[in-house]
C-alpha cells in the first residue's frame, strides 16, 4: 500500500495540476502523523488516522490530480476564524496550529496538526464559515482539496470517503476530549499533563533528564492549557526551584518526571 509521503515523493500538486519533483526529506514523517493537543488520554483516542493510508496508487493519482499545492512560511494563516469554508488542507511537510479565539481576543489552542492530518474541517464540503483559525507553527505546505472537487471525489473514490469520516471522528473525540479537560482540571494539572505529554512527543535524553525538544513559547503554551502567560512564566519558575524542570537555552527540561505525574493526577 502506497502512503501519500511516498506518494508525495513523485507528484508534487500546483494550481495547473500535477509535476515531477526530485525528492522529499523522509523527515517530512518523523512524528507519524502524530497530533499535539490536550486530552485526558492520548491513549484512549488512538493516533489520528491518516487521510490517504487507505487509498490505492491509483485512487491517490486521482485525488491529488485535483488538488492544489501550497507553501507556507512560518507564521502565515492558511485559514481565518470567520472566512467562508473551501474544502480542506492535507498537510504535506510542516506543521499547523488551529485556535478558537474569542470576542475579548484571547486565545485557545485546540490541536497542532502534522503531516498525514487534514484540517479546514467541519464543513469539508463548503459553505459556511471556518469556526476557527489555522496558521502555519513552521514552514509547510499543504494539498489544498476544493470542497466541489472532494465532492465528487468521494463519490469516484470510496475509500476517501471513509478516510473523511474517521478522520472526522477523530476531530470529534480531541475537541470533545479538550472540552473535558479545560471543564475538570485545574490549570497547574492541566500543566503538568502537557509537559509530560511534550516529553512522550519530543522527549530528549538530557545530561539531568529529559528535553523537550521542540520550541514553544510561554505564551504557546499558555493557549493550550487555557492559562495566560504571566501564569505560565511564574508556574515554571516556581517548578524550577523546586526542581523538577529547568530551563536551558529556550528549552525546558523536565528533571523530575514523577513530580509531574503526582501534579497532574489520575488520567493516563
Amino acid at each position: 500500500m502506497q502512503t501519500f509521503a511516498a506518494a508525495i515523493s513523485k507528484t508534487a500538486i500546483n494550481k495547473t495540476g500535477p509535476s515531477t519533483i526530485l525528492s522529499r526529506s523522509p523527515s517530512a514523517r518523523t512524528d507519524n502523523g502524530r497530533s499535539l493537543l490536550l486530552t485526558e488520554s492520548a491513549r484512549s483516542l488512538g493516533g489520528p488516522p491518516l487521510l490517504f493510508d487507505t487509498l490505492s496508487p491509483q485512487e491517490l493519482d486521482t485525488v491529488l490530480r485535483r488538488g492544489r499545492r501550497r507553501v507556507l512560511y512560518r507564521g502565515q494563516t492558511l485559514f481565518s476564524q470567520g472566512a467562508k469554508h473551501d474544502g480542506i488542507y492535507l498537510i504535506e511537510t510542516g506543521r499547523i496550529r488551529v485556535f478558537y479565539t474569542a470576542p475579548s481576543g484571547r486565545e485557545i489552542t485546540l490541536a497542532y496538526w502534522q503531516p498525514g492530518n487534514f484540517v479546514g474541517g467541519p464543513e469539508v464540503f463548503g459553505g459556511g464559515t471556518h469556526q476557527w483559525s489555522g496558521v502555519a507553527t513552521s514552514n509547510s505546505s499543504v494539498v489544498q482539496l476544493p470542497g466541489k472537487d472532494l465532492r465528487a471525489l468521494v463519490v469516484e473514490v470510496p475509500n476517501l470517503a471513509v478516510g473523511l469520516i474517521e478522520g472526522l471522528a477523530f476531530k470529534g473525540k480531541c475537541y470533545s476530549a479538550l472540552a473535558q479537560m479545560l471543564g475538570t482540571r485545574s490549570i497547574t494539572e492541566r500543566l503538568a499533563h502537557l509537559l509530560l505529554h511534550l516529553v512522550d512527543l519530543y522527549g530528549v535524553q538530557d545530561e539531568d533528564g529529559i528535553a523537550i525538544g521542540a520550541a514553544f513559547t510561554h505564551a504557546d503554551l499558555a493557549h493550550m492549557v487555557g492559562a495566560t502567560r504571566q501564569w505560565i512564566t511564574i508556574s515554571l519558575k516556581r517548578m524550577q526551584e523546586k526542581g523538577i524542570v529547568a530551563s536551558r537555552k529556550s528549552r525546558i527540561v523536565v528533571l523530575r518526571s514523577d513530580v509531574l505525574q503526582e501534579m497532574r493526577g489520575q488520567g493516563e
